[in-house]
């Protein structure tokens, strides 16, 4: 299946470095090497190789070839460096694309400066509008909440490939790439943290209430959360205030990038495919037009609540509730909705017998919408 970021990967190819981050096993390789299509002359080099380990340290690879593509180079600890002497002295071509895990995006960050010779791209699991054309766009949503959206998983089709395959992939990021970034003592605790998380999802986040639970601090939690954060194993969402400084008071959200890791009601495994969904959607903004973007939910002392706010460039977008089978409207939408300048207010519903508008707030299908978006 083609992924979206396609199109706008190979335009920044034209003009700068392209540097692809996104969890591991997303498919970021795949989609490297999907460009043979235009280029069938691509070169392909995976710093874990030994022989494609040499031609990278002594710069042999073939500078004729229209696009090369270095996997995993962000293990060399002077990368930065050695990329910036080769974009400086040659420019392209050839193109340079540079793929690699969440360990890419954390390393690029300090060090030697590559500040505008690189264009970023994050690739995220399959969301329903990436699927689309495969099945039904209901079809493909529970696709998607039973498998999640990494593709080895979502392909097989199968609940018990799929959980040998998850258990795998955790465990392999925990003991391989957590352990090269930031050593953890205790890989079973930081697994349990993932077990509490797990039945967390939705539910704004107590560092205290984890810390009492696993015996450790709560600053210990803190940085181990951020870790699984910098892995792309859990993304955070904050709540919306117009101070800023406010709203980095209140406790966050978090949500997983597989989405069949959730446990929890229908409802909250939805809500989690739906922040999937947005996530990506922002993102690609924010990569392909430069856009500034951010991800909320709203919640008041009087507990009102409403599951997202999307944000771009200062402006509210849409305000979205979540609902599996509720097509009631739901008051705390309708309560923000009057006071909020937003574009759009939407109830998302899985099981929905028509779409509506109530109030001015749109009552629609979860499928049908989270189809239309961009990506």
């Amino acid at each position: 299946m083609d992924r979206i970021q396609s199109k706008s990967i190979l335009e920044d190819l034209e003009e700068k470095m392209v540097f692809l981050t996104g969890p591991r096993q997303v498919g970021k390789t795949t989609l490297a090497k999907s460009f043979s299509h235009p280029w069938s002359h691509l070169v392909y080099l995976n710093f874990d190789s030994f022989r494609d380990r040499r031609v990278i340290m002594k710069e042999e690879w073939d500078r004729k070839a229209p696009l090369v593509i270095f996997d995993e180079i962000h293990k060399f600890k002077k990368w930065k460096t050695k990329l910036k002497g080769v974009y400086d002295t040659e420019g392209i071509p050839p193109r340079i694309l540079v793929t690699g895990s969440a360990r890419l995006d954390i390393y690029r960050r300090g060090g030697d400066s590559l500040a505008g010779r690189y264009f970023k791209h994050r690739l995220y699991p399959f969301s329903v509008r990436e699927l689309k054309g495969q099945a039904s766009a209901a079809e493909n949503l529970e696709a998607l909440l039973k498998f999640g959206g990494f593709p080895e998983p979502l392909l097989a089709q199968s609940e018990r490939k799929a959980t040998r395959w998850r258990k795998q992939h955790v465990e392999r990021i925990l003991r391989e790439d957590v352990q090269d970034l930031e050593p953890v003592k205790d890989i079973r605790l930081l697994l349990l943290l993932i077990d509490l998380l797990r039945e967390r999802v939705g539910s704004p986040i107590s560092y205290s209430s984890l810390a009492r639970e696993l015996e450790i601090s709560p600053h210990t939690v803190k940085r181990w959360i951020e870790i699984l954060e910098n892995m792309y194993i859990v993304f955070r969402v904050t709540p919306y205030h117009r101070s800023l400084s406010r709203a980095l008071l209140k406790e966050p959200k978090l949500y997983f990038y597989d989405n069949a890791m959730v446990e929890g009601t229908d409802d909250i495994r939805l809500e989690n495919l739906v922040a999937n969904c947005l996530l990506k959607y922002l993102h690609y903004l924010e990569d392909h037009e430069g856009v500034d973007v951010q991800l909320h939910y709203i919640r008041d002392k009087e507990k009102r609540e409403v599951d997202f706010l999307c944000q771009i460039n200062r402006q509210l977008k849409y305000l979205i509730e979540v609902k599996s089978s509720d097509s009631s409207l739901s008051p705390s939408l309708h309560y923000y909705h009057q006071r909020l300048p937003v574009d759009q207010s939407i109830q998302l519903v899985k099981k929905l017998g028509r779409a509506k508008t109530v109030k001015g707030i749109q009552v629609t299908h979860a499928a049908d919408w989270l189809e239309s978006l961009d990506i």
